[in-house]
């Protein structure tokens, strides 16, 4: 079976065109099918505030009203996605910047609203994306990059989290690919000691991510983007890799890279 890595960039790398760089340089000289998905960054907020539109977030999450969704389509779809592909192209990698409605790639719902109403937001499930077409634009030499914007195919565009994009084209991809799903963010891996770049755990199994949990060495913020991970591999994913964006190169040269995630050490 051939192997696909899709890997989620962050803020970290978007924000810092250096770090942009040398990321992108280091994704294109991975070998086999590859992914990237991206959010915005502080690009989005930024713009808002020259376009005097309040950018309001819930638990980190934003509130995405039809003002917004404007910016976020212009930021998210527009001037980052299509620096990234430049960029990939330059590189020599036959990038193609995409969001959820191209291909009808990946549907969504709007998500319903409860306590609290999030707007334009978009929950995706297992039957959202389309992993037999986007195989075959892979399979054809283009390398897909998504942007964290979906479409309800009423027309209606939605803003929907990079992260859970990345997780669900993972396993859709899972049946025709072995695939790794990476997410870069801004420390080596898990830490046994967050004060600590060093203190890397290097493999996770299920049976030691309950033990972690229960010793509290794994808690808070990590726990939901873990538990999808696992999620995920149940779901078919090979593993799930949490490193630094900036040592991606070491998995080019077999070395070890963040954090491994499967289900046997």
């Amino acid at each position: 079976m051939k192997t696909l890595n899709i890997i989620k960039i962050g803020g970290n790398v978007i924000d810092n065109s250096e770090n942009l760089y040398h990321f992108l340089k280091d994704f294109t000289a991975l070998s086999g099918y590859k992914i990237l998905v991206h959010g915005g960054g502080k690009v989005a907020t930024q713009l808002a505030e020259t376009l005097g539109i309040e950018t309001k977030l819930v638990d980190g999450r934003r509130i995405t009203d039809i003002e917004t969704l404007r910016v976020v389509t212009m930021v998210y779809g527009g001037l980052i996605n299509k620096n990234i592909v430049a960029q990939l192209q330059h590189f020599g990698n036959n990038a193609i910047g995409l969001t959820g409605a191209d291909g009808n790639f990946i549907r969504a719902t709007k998500r319903p609203v409860a306590a609290i109403d999030y707007g334009f937001v978009g929950d995706i499930d297992e039957k959202s994306v389309d992993g037999e077409g986007i195989g075959k634009l892979m399979e054809a030499g283009f390398t897909p990059v998504f942007s964290a914007l979906t479409h309800d195919g009423e027309g209606q565009l939605l803003n929907t989290n990079a992260d859970t994009i990345a997780s669900a084209l993972a396993v859709a991809l899972s049946g025709m690919f072995e695939t790794t799903l990476i997410y870069c963010f801004e420390k080596k891996g898990v830490l046994i000691d967050i004060n600590d770049d060093d203190s890397i755990i290097r493999d996770i199994d299920p049976v030691r991510y309950e033990e972690l949990k229960k010793k509290q060495i794994i808690h808070s913020g990590m726990l939901p983007k873990l538990d999808n991970a696992f999620t995920a591999i149940a779901c078919g994913v090979k593993a799930v890799v949490i490193g630094r964006s900036d040592d991606l190169g070491e998995l080019k040269q077999s070395k070890p890279f963040g954090t491994r995630l499967s289900k046997n050490i």
